[in-house]
């Protein structure tokens, strides 16, 4: 703002001192026009965003997916109440009544536990159905010793939600991340369309007060006619330019209107506000010198990606272990009523020779075709996955590396564009001074402010581009979130 508040002092040396006050308010209309704006930062304008906006509220969601994934996995644990009733009566007899009820319990190493009851009676009841008249009270369990020993499906079920409870966090920072580097630009791309506004909005003012000292000069005959021309027509075409500016300034505003949300509706953005001077800026980010691998390693589509394999091996698991045979034992002691002593002295001995009921269950697919097909095909996964996260890395890491070479190039770009800038604006005050004396012409004035108006322009955008880079290097690096 300094060089360009030089600029307009030196361009306007021009007439007398009777347009002294209306040049004065000409120099101050800048700070009456932009001085009473509130000022949005874009760190607030960002947590806005990071807290309000929809999407970045949507992926709030996956953390609740998470732990109802979590909540129906641990459910494969959970005791289970059973029971069967039935009665058969024919021709005016009672054939039979069986019923058996209990809990299971599933246990996290395969095995099943078991407490029941069991109850019949009737005239035709089945010899091996008969019980104590009091009943039959049963425990025992099922214990797998191959396929399902050391995993099954509700062990696998939890260790997949466990690992989703991850991957839903490194996807919502995913999320996060690429809806911030969109706010981001938009505001910066609002901060630089305020800054060539304001450029412009200077430029009219310094042609216009140009304008009125060459007329009140050429009515006292000291400039000629075709100076007031060349003067109004520097007007006009810097009120188009200036025109334009605002038409884009307001259609920036209107793609920062879409991160504006508060309690899920959409607010109006206060047109009031203004974003930071785009010469007011930070600092490069140490990101800069950091490794690209590095970086790439701990971003959070990468970590996705990590985490799918994780699930994939488990899923690779649960298809070898259907490899093995199925070979599971049972045992259940059986009570007398609800006495479940296993013999008359209750010795552990006394669990195999009598009131009990022993059994083996096996089974083994001929050609494993199915088991076979599965466990390839969760391999494939796994190939399949490997190649895509070794894809994902290395976009990333050159995305990394390509916006470190951005950041690096337009830092030296402003350096230079800013000593271009202090260049023209110290031409301009010696075309001034020669113009002022009669050694120069109104022409070489205009020229060498258009060239510093350029300059000014190029400048802003240098700067914004800056501050794009450094938001697209955190994204790049998963830390815009």
């Amino acid at each position: 703002m300094n060089k360009k508040l030089t600029m307009i002092k030196v361009s306007t040396d021009t007439g007398g001192c009777s347009h002294a006050w209306l040049l004065l308010i000409f120099l101050l209309l800048p700070f009456f026009s932009f001085g009473q704006n509130a000022i949005l930062t874009p760190e607030s304008f960002l947590d806005k965003v990071r807290t309000q906006h929809p999407v970045a509220r949507q992926a709030n969601l996956l953390t609740d997916q998470a732990r109802a994934a979590l909540l129906a996995a641990r459910g494969g644990f959970d005791p289970k109440l059973y029971g069967d009733w039935e009665r058969k009566s024919f021709d005016g007899k009672n054939y039979f009544n069986i019923g058996e009820g209990g809990l299971k319990i599933p246990t996290w190493y395969g095995i099943e536990g078991k407490l029941g009851y069991n109850y019949t009676s009737g005239v035709f009841l089945n010899p091996e159905n008969k019980l104590p008249s009091d009943g039959q009270a049963v425990l025992g369990f099922t214990l797998p010793l191959l396929q399902g020993m050391m995993i099954d499906e509700r062990r696998a079920n939890l260790f997949q939600a466990k690992i989703l409870r991850q991957a839903n966090q490194a996807e919502q920072h995913n999320i996060r991340n690429d809806l911030l580097l969109d706010a981001a630009k938009a505001y910066w791309n609002w901060a630089l369309a305020n800054a060539w506004l304001q450029t412009y909005e200077e430029a009219v003012q310094v042609a216009t007060v140009r304008l009125i000292g060459l007329r009140e000069s050429y009515e006292a005959g000291d400039k000629p006619a075709v100076d007031t021309l060349e003067a109004l027509i520097q007007v006009q075409d810097r009120s188009l330019q200036r025109n334009d500016a605002r038409v884009v300034f307001r259609n920036t505003m209107l793609d920062l209107q879409n991160f504006f949300w508060e309690n899920d509706l959409p607010v109006p953005f206060d047109t009031t506000q203004r974003p930071v001077q785009l010469s007011l800026l930070p600092q490069l980010p140490a990101l800069l010198d950091a490794s690209p691998d590095e970086m790439a390693a701990q971003h959070p589509a990468v970590q996705g990606y990590e985490f799918k394999l994780q699930q994939l091996e488990v899923e690779r698991r649960l298809k070898a272990e259907q490899l093995k045979p199925r070979l599971d034992v049972s045992y259940n002691l059986l009570g007398d009523g609800l006495d479940l002593q296993p013999g008359e002295d209750g010795n552990f001995a006394d669990l195999f020779r009598e009131n009990y009921k022993f059994g083996i269950s096996a089974g083994f697919p001929i050609f494993l075709r199915k088991e076979r097909g599965s466990l390839q095909l969760a391999n494939l996964k796994i190939v399949d996955t490997n190649y895509d996260l070794s894809q994902k890395r290395q976009e990333i890491r050159n995305k990394i590396a390509a916006y470190q070479n951005d950041l690096r190039n337009l830092n030296q770009q402003i350096q230079l564009a800013s000593q271009m800038r202090d260049n023209y604006a110290a031409l301009l005050e010696a075309e001034n001074v020669k113009f002022a004396i009669g050694e120069s012409s109104l022409f070489l004035v205009n020229s060498r402010e258009n060239k510093l108006i350029e300059a000014e322009l190029k400048l802003a955008k240098l700067q914004a581009e800056l501050m794009k880079a450094e938001a697209g290097l955190r994204w790049a690096a998963g830390r815009l979130e």
